[in-house]
């Protein structure tokens, strides 16, 4: 098949074009290099380097590579940013997307899997959340995120373009960036390899729930080989305190440094964790990997 990833050269999207090249596909990759690197993309992939945002550089991306499929990687992450420039997180996240919908209808795509965000959701009613819980965004980032799913539908209504949202848990693993709005796993691990002590706002008993790389990339493949349009969490379903991740990566990388506890950050959430169970219906796709063994995967092959 032949596939185009947009956001390619990304923490998250790398892995996914691993993934399709592991298994034969022939993938292309779109990306503006803004937090991707070049090192992480496969020297087999075509690589056009340009932004969503360019209407012509996605019809004539599209036109050269005749996908059959799109996994749309590509987006404005950092929640701070959406917050201070709303503008630039709606023109990427929800303009650069409806770009990348209209040429997808154009060139006959047969379906786009989309990377959402359990971000979505915002403060939890209720514990695990699934795909009913209420949509209640404490972002724009979050906003875009759930926007784009509304396209999606209307997309797939009014011109027949299937699709597939996957609302990722917190995702951790090889190649993830430790500096600005990189995930805490990776500012966790970066430090502790430093002799340093990482900053735990609150008392460290919040709860999140941490997905290995490698399974969202195995959703994101699982995805593609289903006909039907669906949003689907994507998560462990297990709850991890954040004093939890730190005493298993310190026990991983075998030091003795403390943290450092300071007040609690403003509006963060206590407890969030995701029910994948639909995921497993849906989509035919189970998270593989354990806290314990991804993090024994990501540190000695990040660091």
């Amino acid at each position: 098949m032949r596939v185009l990833v947009t956001g390619g050269a990304g923490f998250i999207g790398s892995h996914i074009v691993d993934a399709l090249i592991a298994r034969g596909d022939y993938v292309s990759v779109l990306d503006n290099l803004s937090s991707g690197r070049l090192e992480n993309i496969d020297p087999r992939v075509n690589l056009y380097h340009g932004d969503i945002r360019d209407e012509q550089l996605v019809r004539e991306t599209m036109r050269s590579e005749q996908p059959d499929f799109v996994i749309h990687q590509a987006a404005q992450m950092d929640v701070r940013a959406s917050l201070n420039d709303p503008a630039l997180d709606a023109a990427v996240n929800i303009l650069g997307t409806i770009n990348l919908l209209e040429a997808c209808c154009t060139y006959e795509v047969k379906k786009i899997v989309y990377a959402s965000s359990s971000a979505v959701y915002g403060n939890p009613a209720y514990l695990p959340v699934d795909e009913k819980h209420p949509v209640q965004p404490l972002s724009g980032y979050g906003i875009s995120k759930h926007t784009v799913e509304h396209y999606l539908a209307v997309y797939r209504e009014l011109h027949g373009l299937n699709f597939t949202a996957l609302r990722y848990a917190n995702v951790y693993g090889p190649r993830q960036d430790a500096s600005g709005e990189g995930g805490v796993v990776a500012i966790f691990t970066d430090l502790l390899l430093r002799g340093k002590g990482p900053r735990i706002h609150g008392d460290g008993g919040q709860t999140r729930d941490f997905i290995c790389v490698q399974d969202v990339a195995r959703a994101n493949l699982a995805a593609m080989e289903t006909k039907d349009s669906g949003i689907y969490n994507v998560s462990t379903g297990v709850p991890t305190t954040v004093n939890q991740l730190f005493e298993t990566l310190r026990g991983i990388i075998g030091c003795a440094t403390e943290p450092l506890y300071s007040s609690p950050r403003e509006r963060d959430i206590r407890h969030s964790y995701l029910d994948p169970g639909a995921a497993a219906d849906g989509i035919n796709w189970r998270a593989a990997l354990d806290l314990s063994e991804g993090l024994r995967q990501t540190v000695p092959r990040v660091y």
